[in-house]
């Protein structure tokens, strides 16, 4: 039997998002009780949830049109299946503080290190450990995150994408604009919000499955991101 790590967080009332990014709301709509013409019930029991979100919400992936206006029509919708349907690697930043960046060439030092390579269209996945470290605290909002430089490193290996456990890909106004722009213009794109990345390291290669929503004209959706060892 396969192996499966799910990699994506749970999704919940009031959950922390970015910065200015609409604001998780969930309450019931429909309870059992209704359905059943019980009137005045002792106990209600959900039957269906009304969600509110974006669609930058929890364990996500960046449509091509997030990236900047001139990438307007390239939606969630419109990209290919494959992109998220990839083998993928994961490489341990770990030892990465708050707010500190990650080079090409720390990750070069680290394919070495842990013996991986990258192949074309592979999901490079980094591990720092930030959402065990500081989801939900003052610091959630500070992660490392990686240069520009290295992003365009990363996009010229032909990668489907990268992901990260922060909630964004760079460091915000250090690199993390850059890097969306560069993932825009490369055609590439990346998952933010992980979680479980530890337990991928030192394994190798693994199949890599984060399928998005089919928002019409979608900037992104949330994924269901696993990773699975045959």
């Amino acid at each position: 039997m396969p192996e499966i790590i799910d990699l994506s967080q749970d999704i919940f009332d009031g959950m922390p998002v970015y910065k200015s990014l609409p604001q998780v709301k969930m309450s019931v709509h429909n309870t059992h009780e209704e359905w059943d013409g019980i009137k005045n019930p002792t106990t209600k029991t959900p039957a269906v949830y009304k969600l509110e979100m974006g669609e930058h919400t929890g364990t996500h992936v960046d449509a091509l049109n997030h990236m900047a206006a001139k990438h307007e029509g390239k939606s969630i919708d419109t990209m290919p299946l494959s992109m998220f349907y990839t083998e993928g690697i994961c490489l341990d930043f770990s030892h990465k503080n708050l707010q500190e960046l990650i080079t090409s060439e720390e990750v070069k030092e680290q394919l070495e290190k842990e013996k991986l390579s990258i192949k074309k269209g592979d999901t490079v996945l980094i591990c720092t450990n930030h959402y065990a470290k500081h989801f939900n605290t003052e610091n959630w909002g500070k992660g490392p995150g990686i240069t520009a430089e290295c992003a365009t490193w990363l996009g010229e290996q032909k990668i489907a994408a990268f992901g990260v456990e922060t909630m964004s890909p760079g460091v915000p106004k250090v690199s993390n604009k850059k890097v969306h722009h560069i993932c825009g213009e490369m055609g590439f794109t990346h998952y933010e919000n992980m979680i479980n990345l530890d337990k991928l390291i030192g394994r190798g290669r693994f199949r890599f499955i984060a399928l998005p929503l089919k928002i019409r004209g979608g900037t992104g959706s949330p994924v269901r991101a696993v990773a699975i060892f045959e």
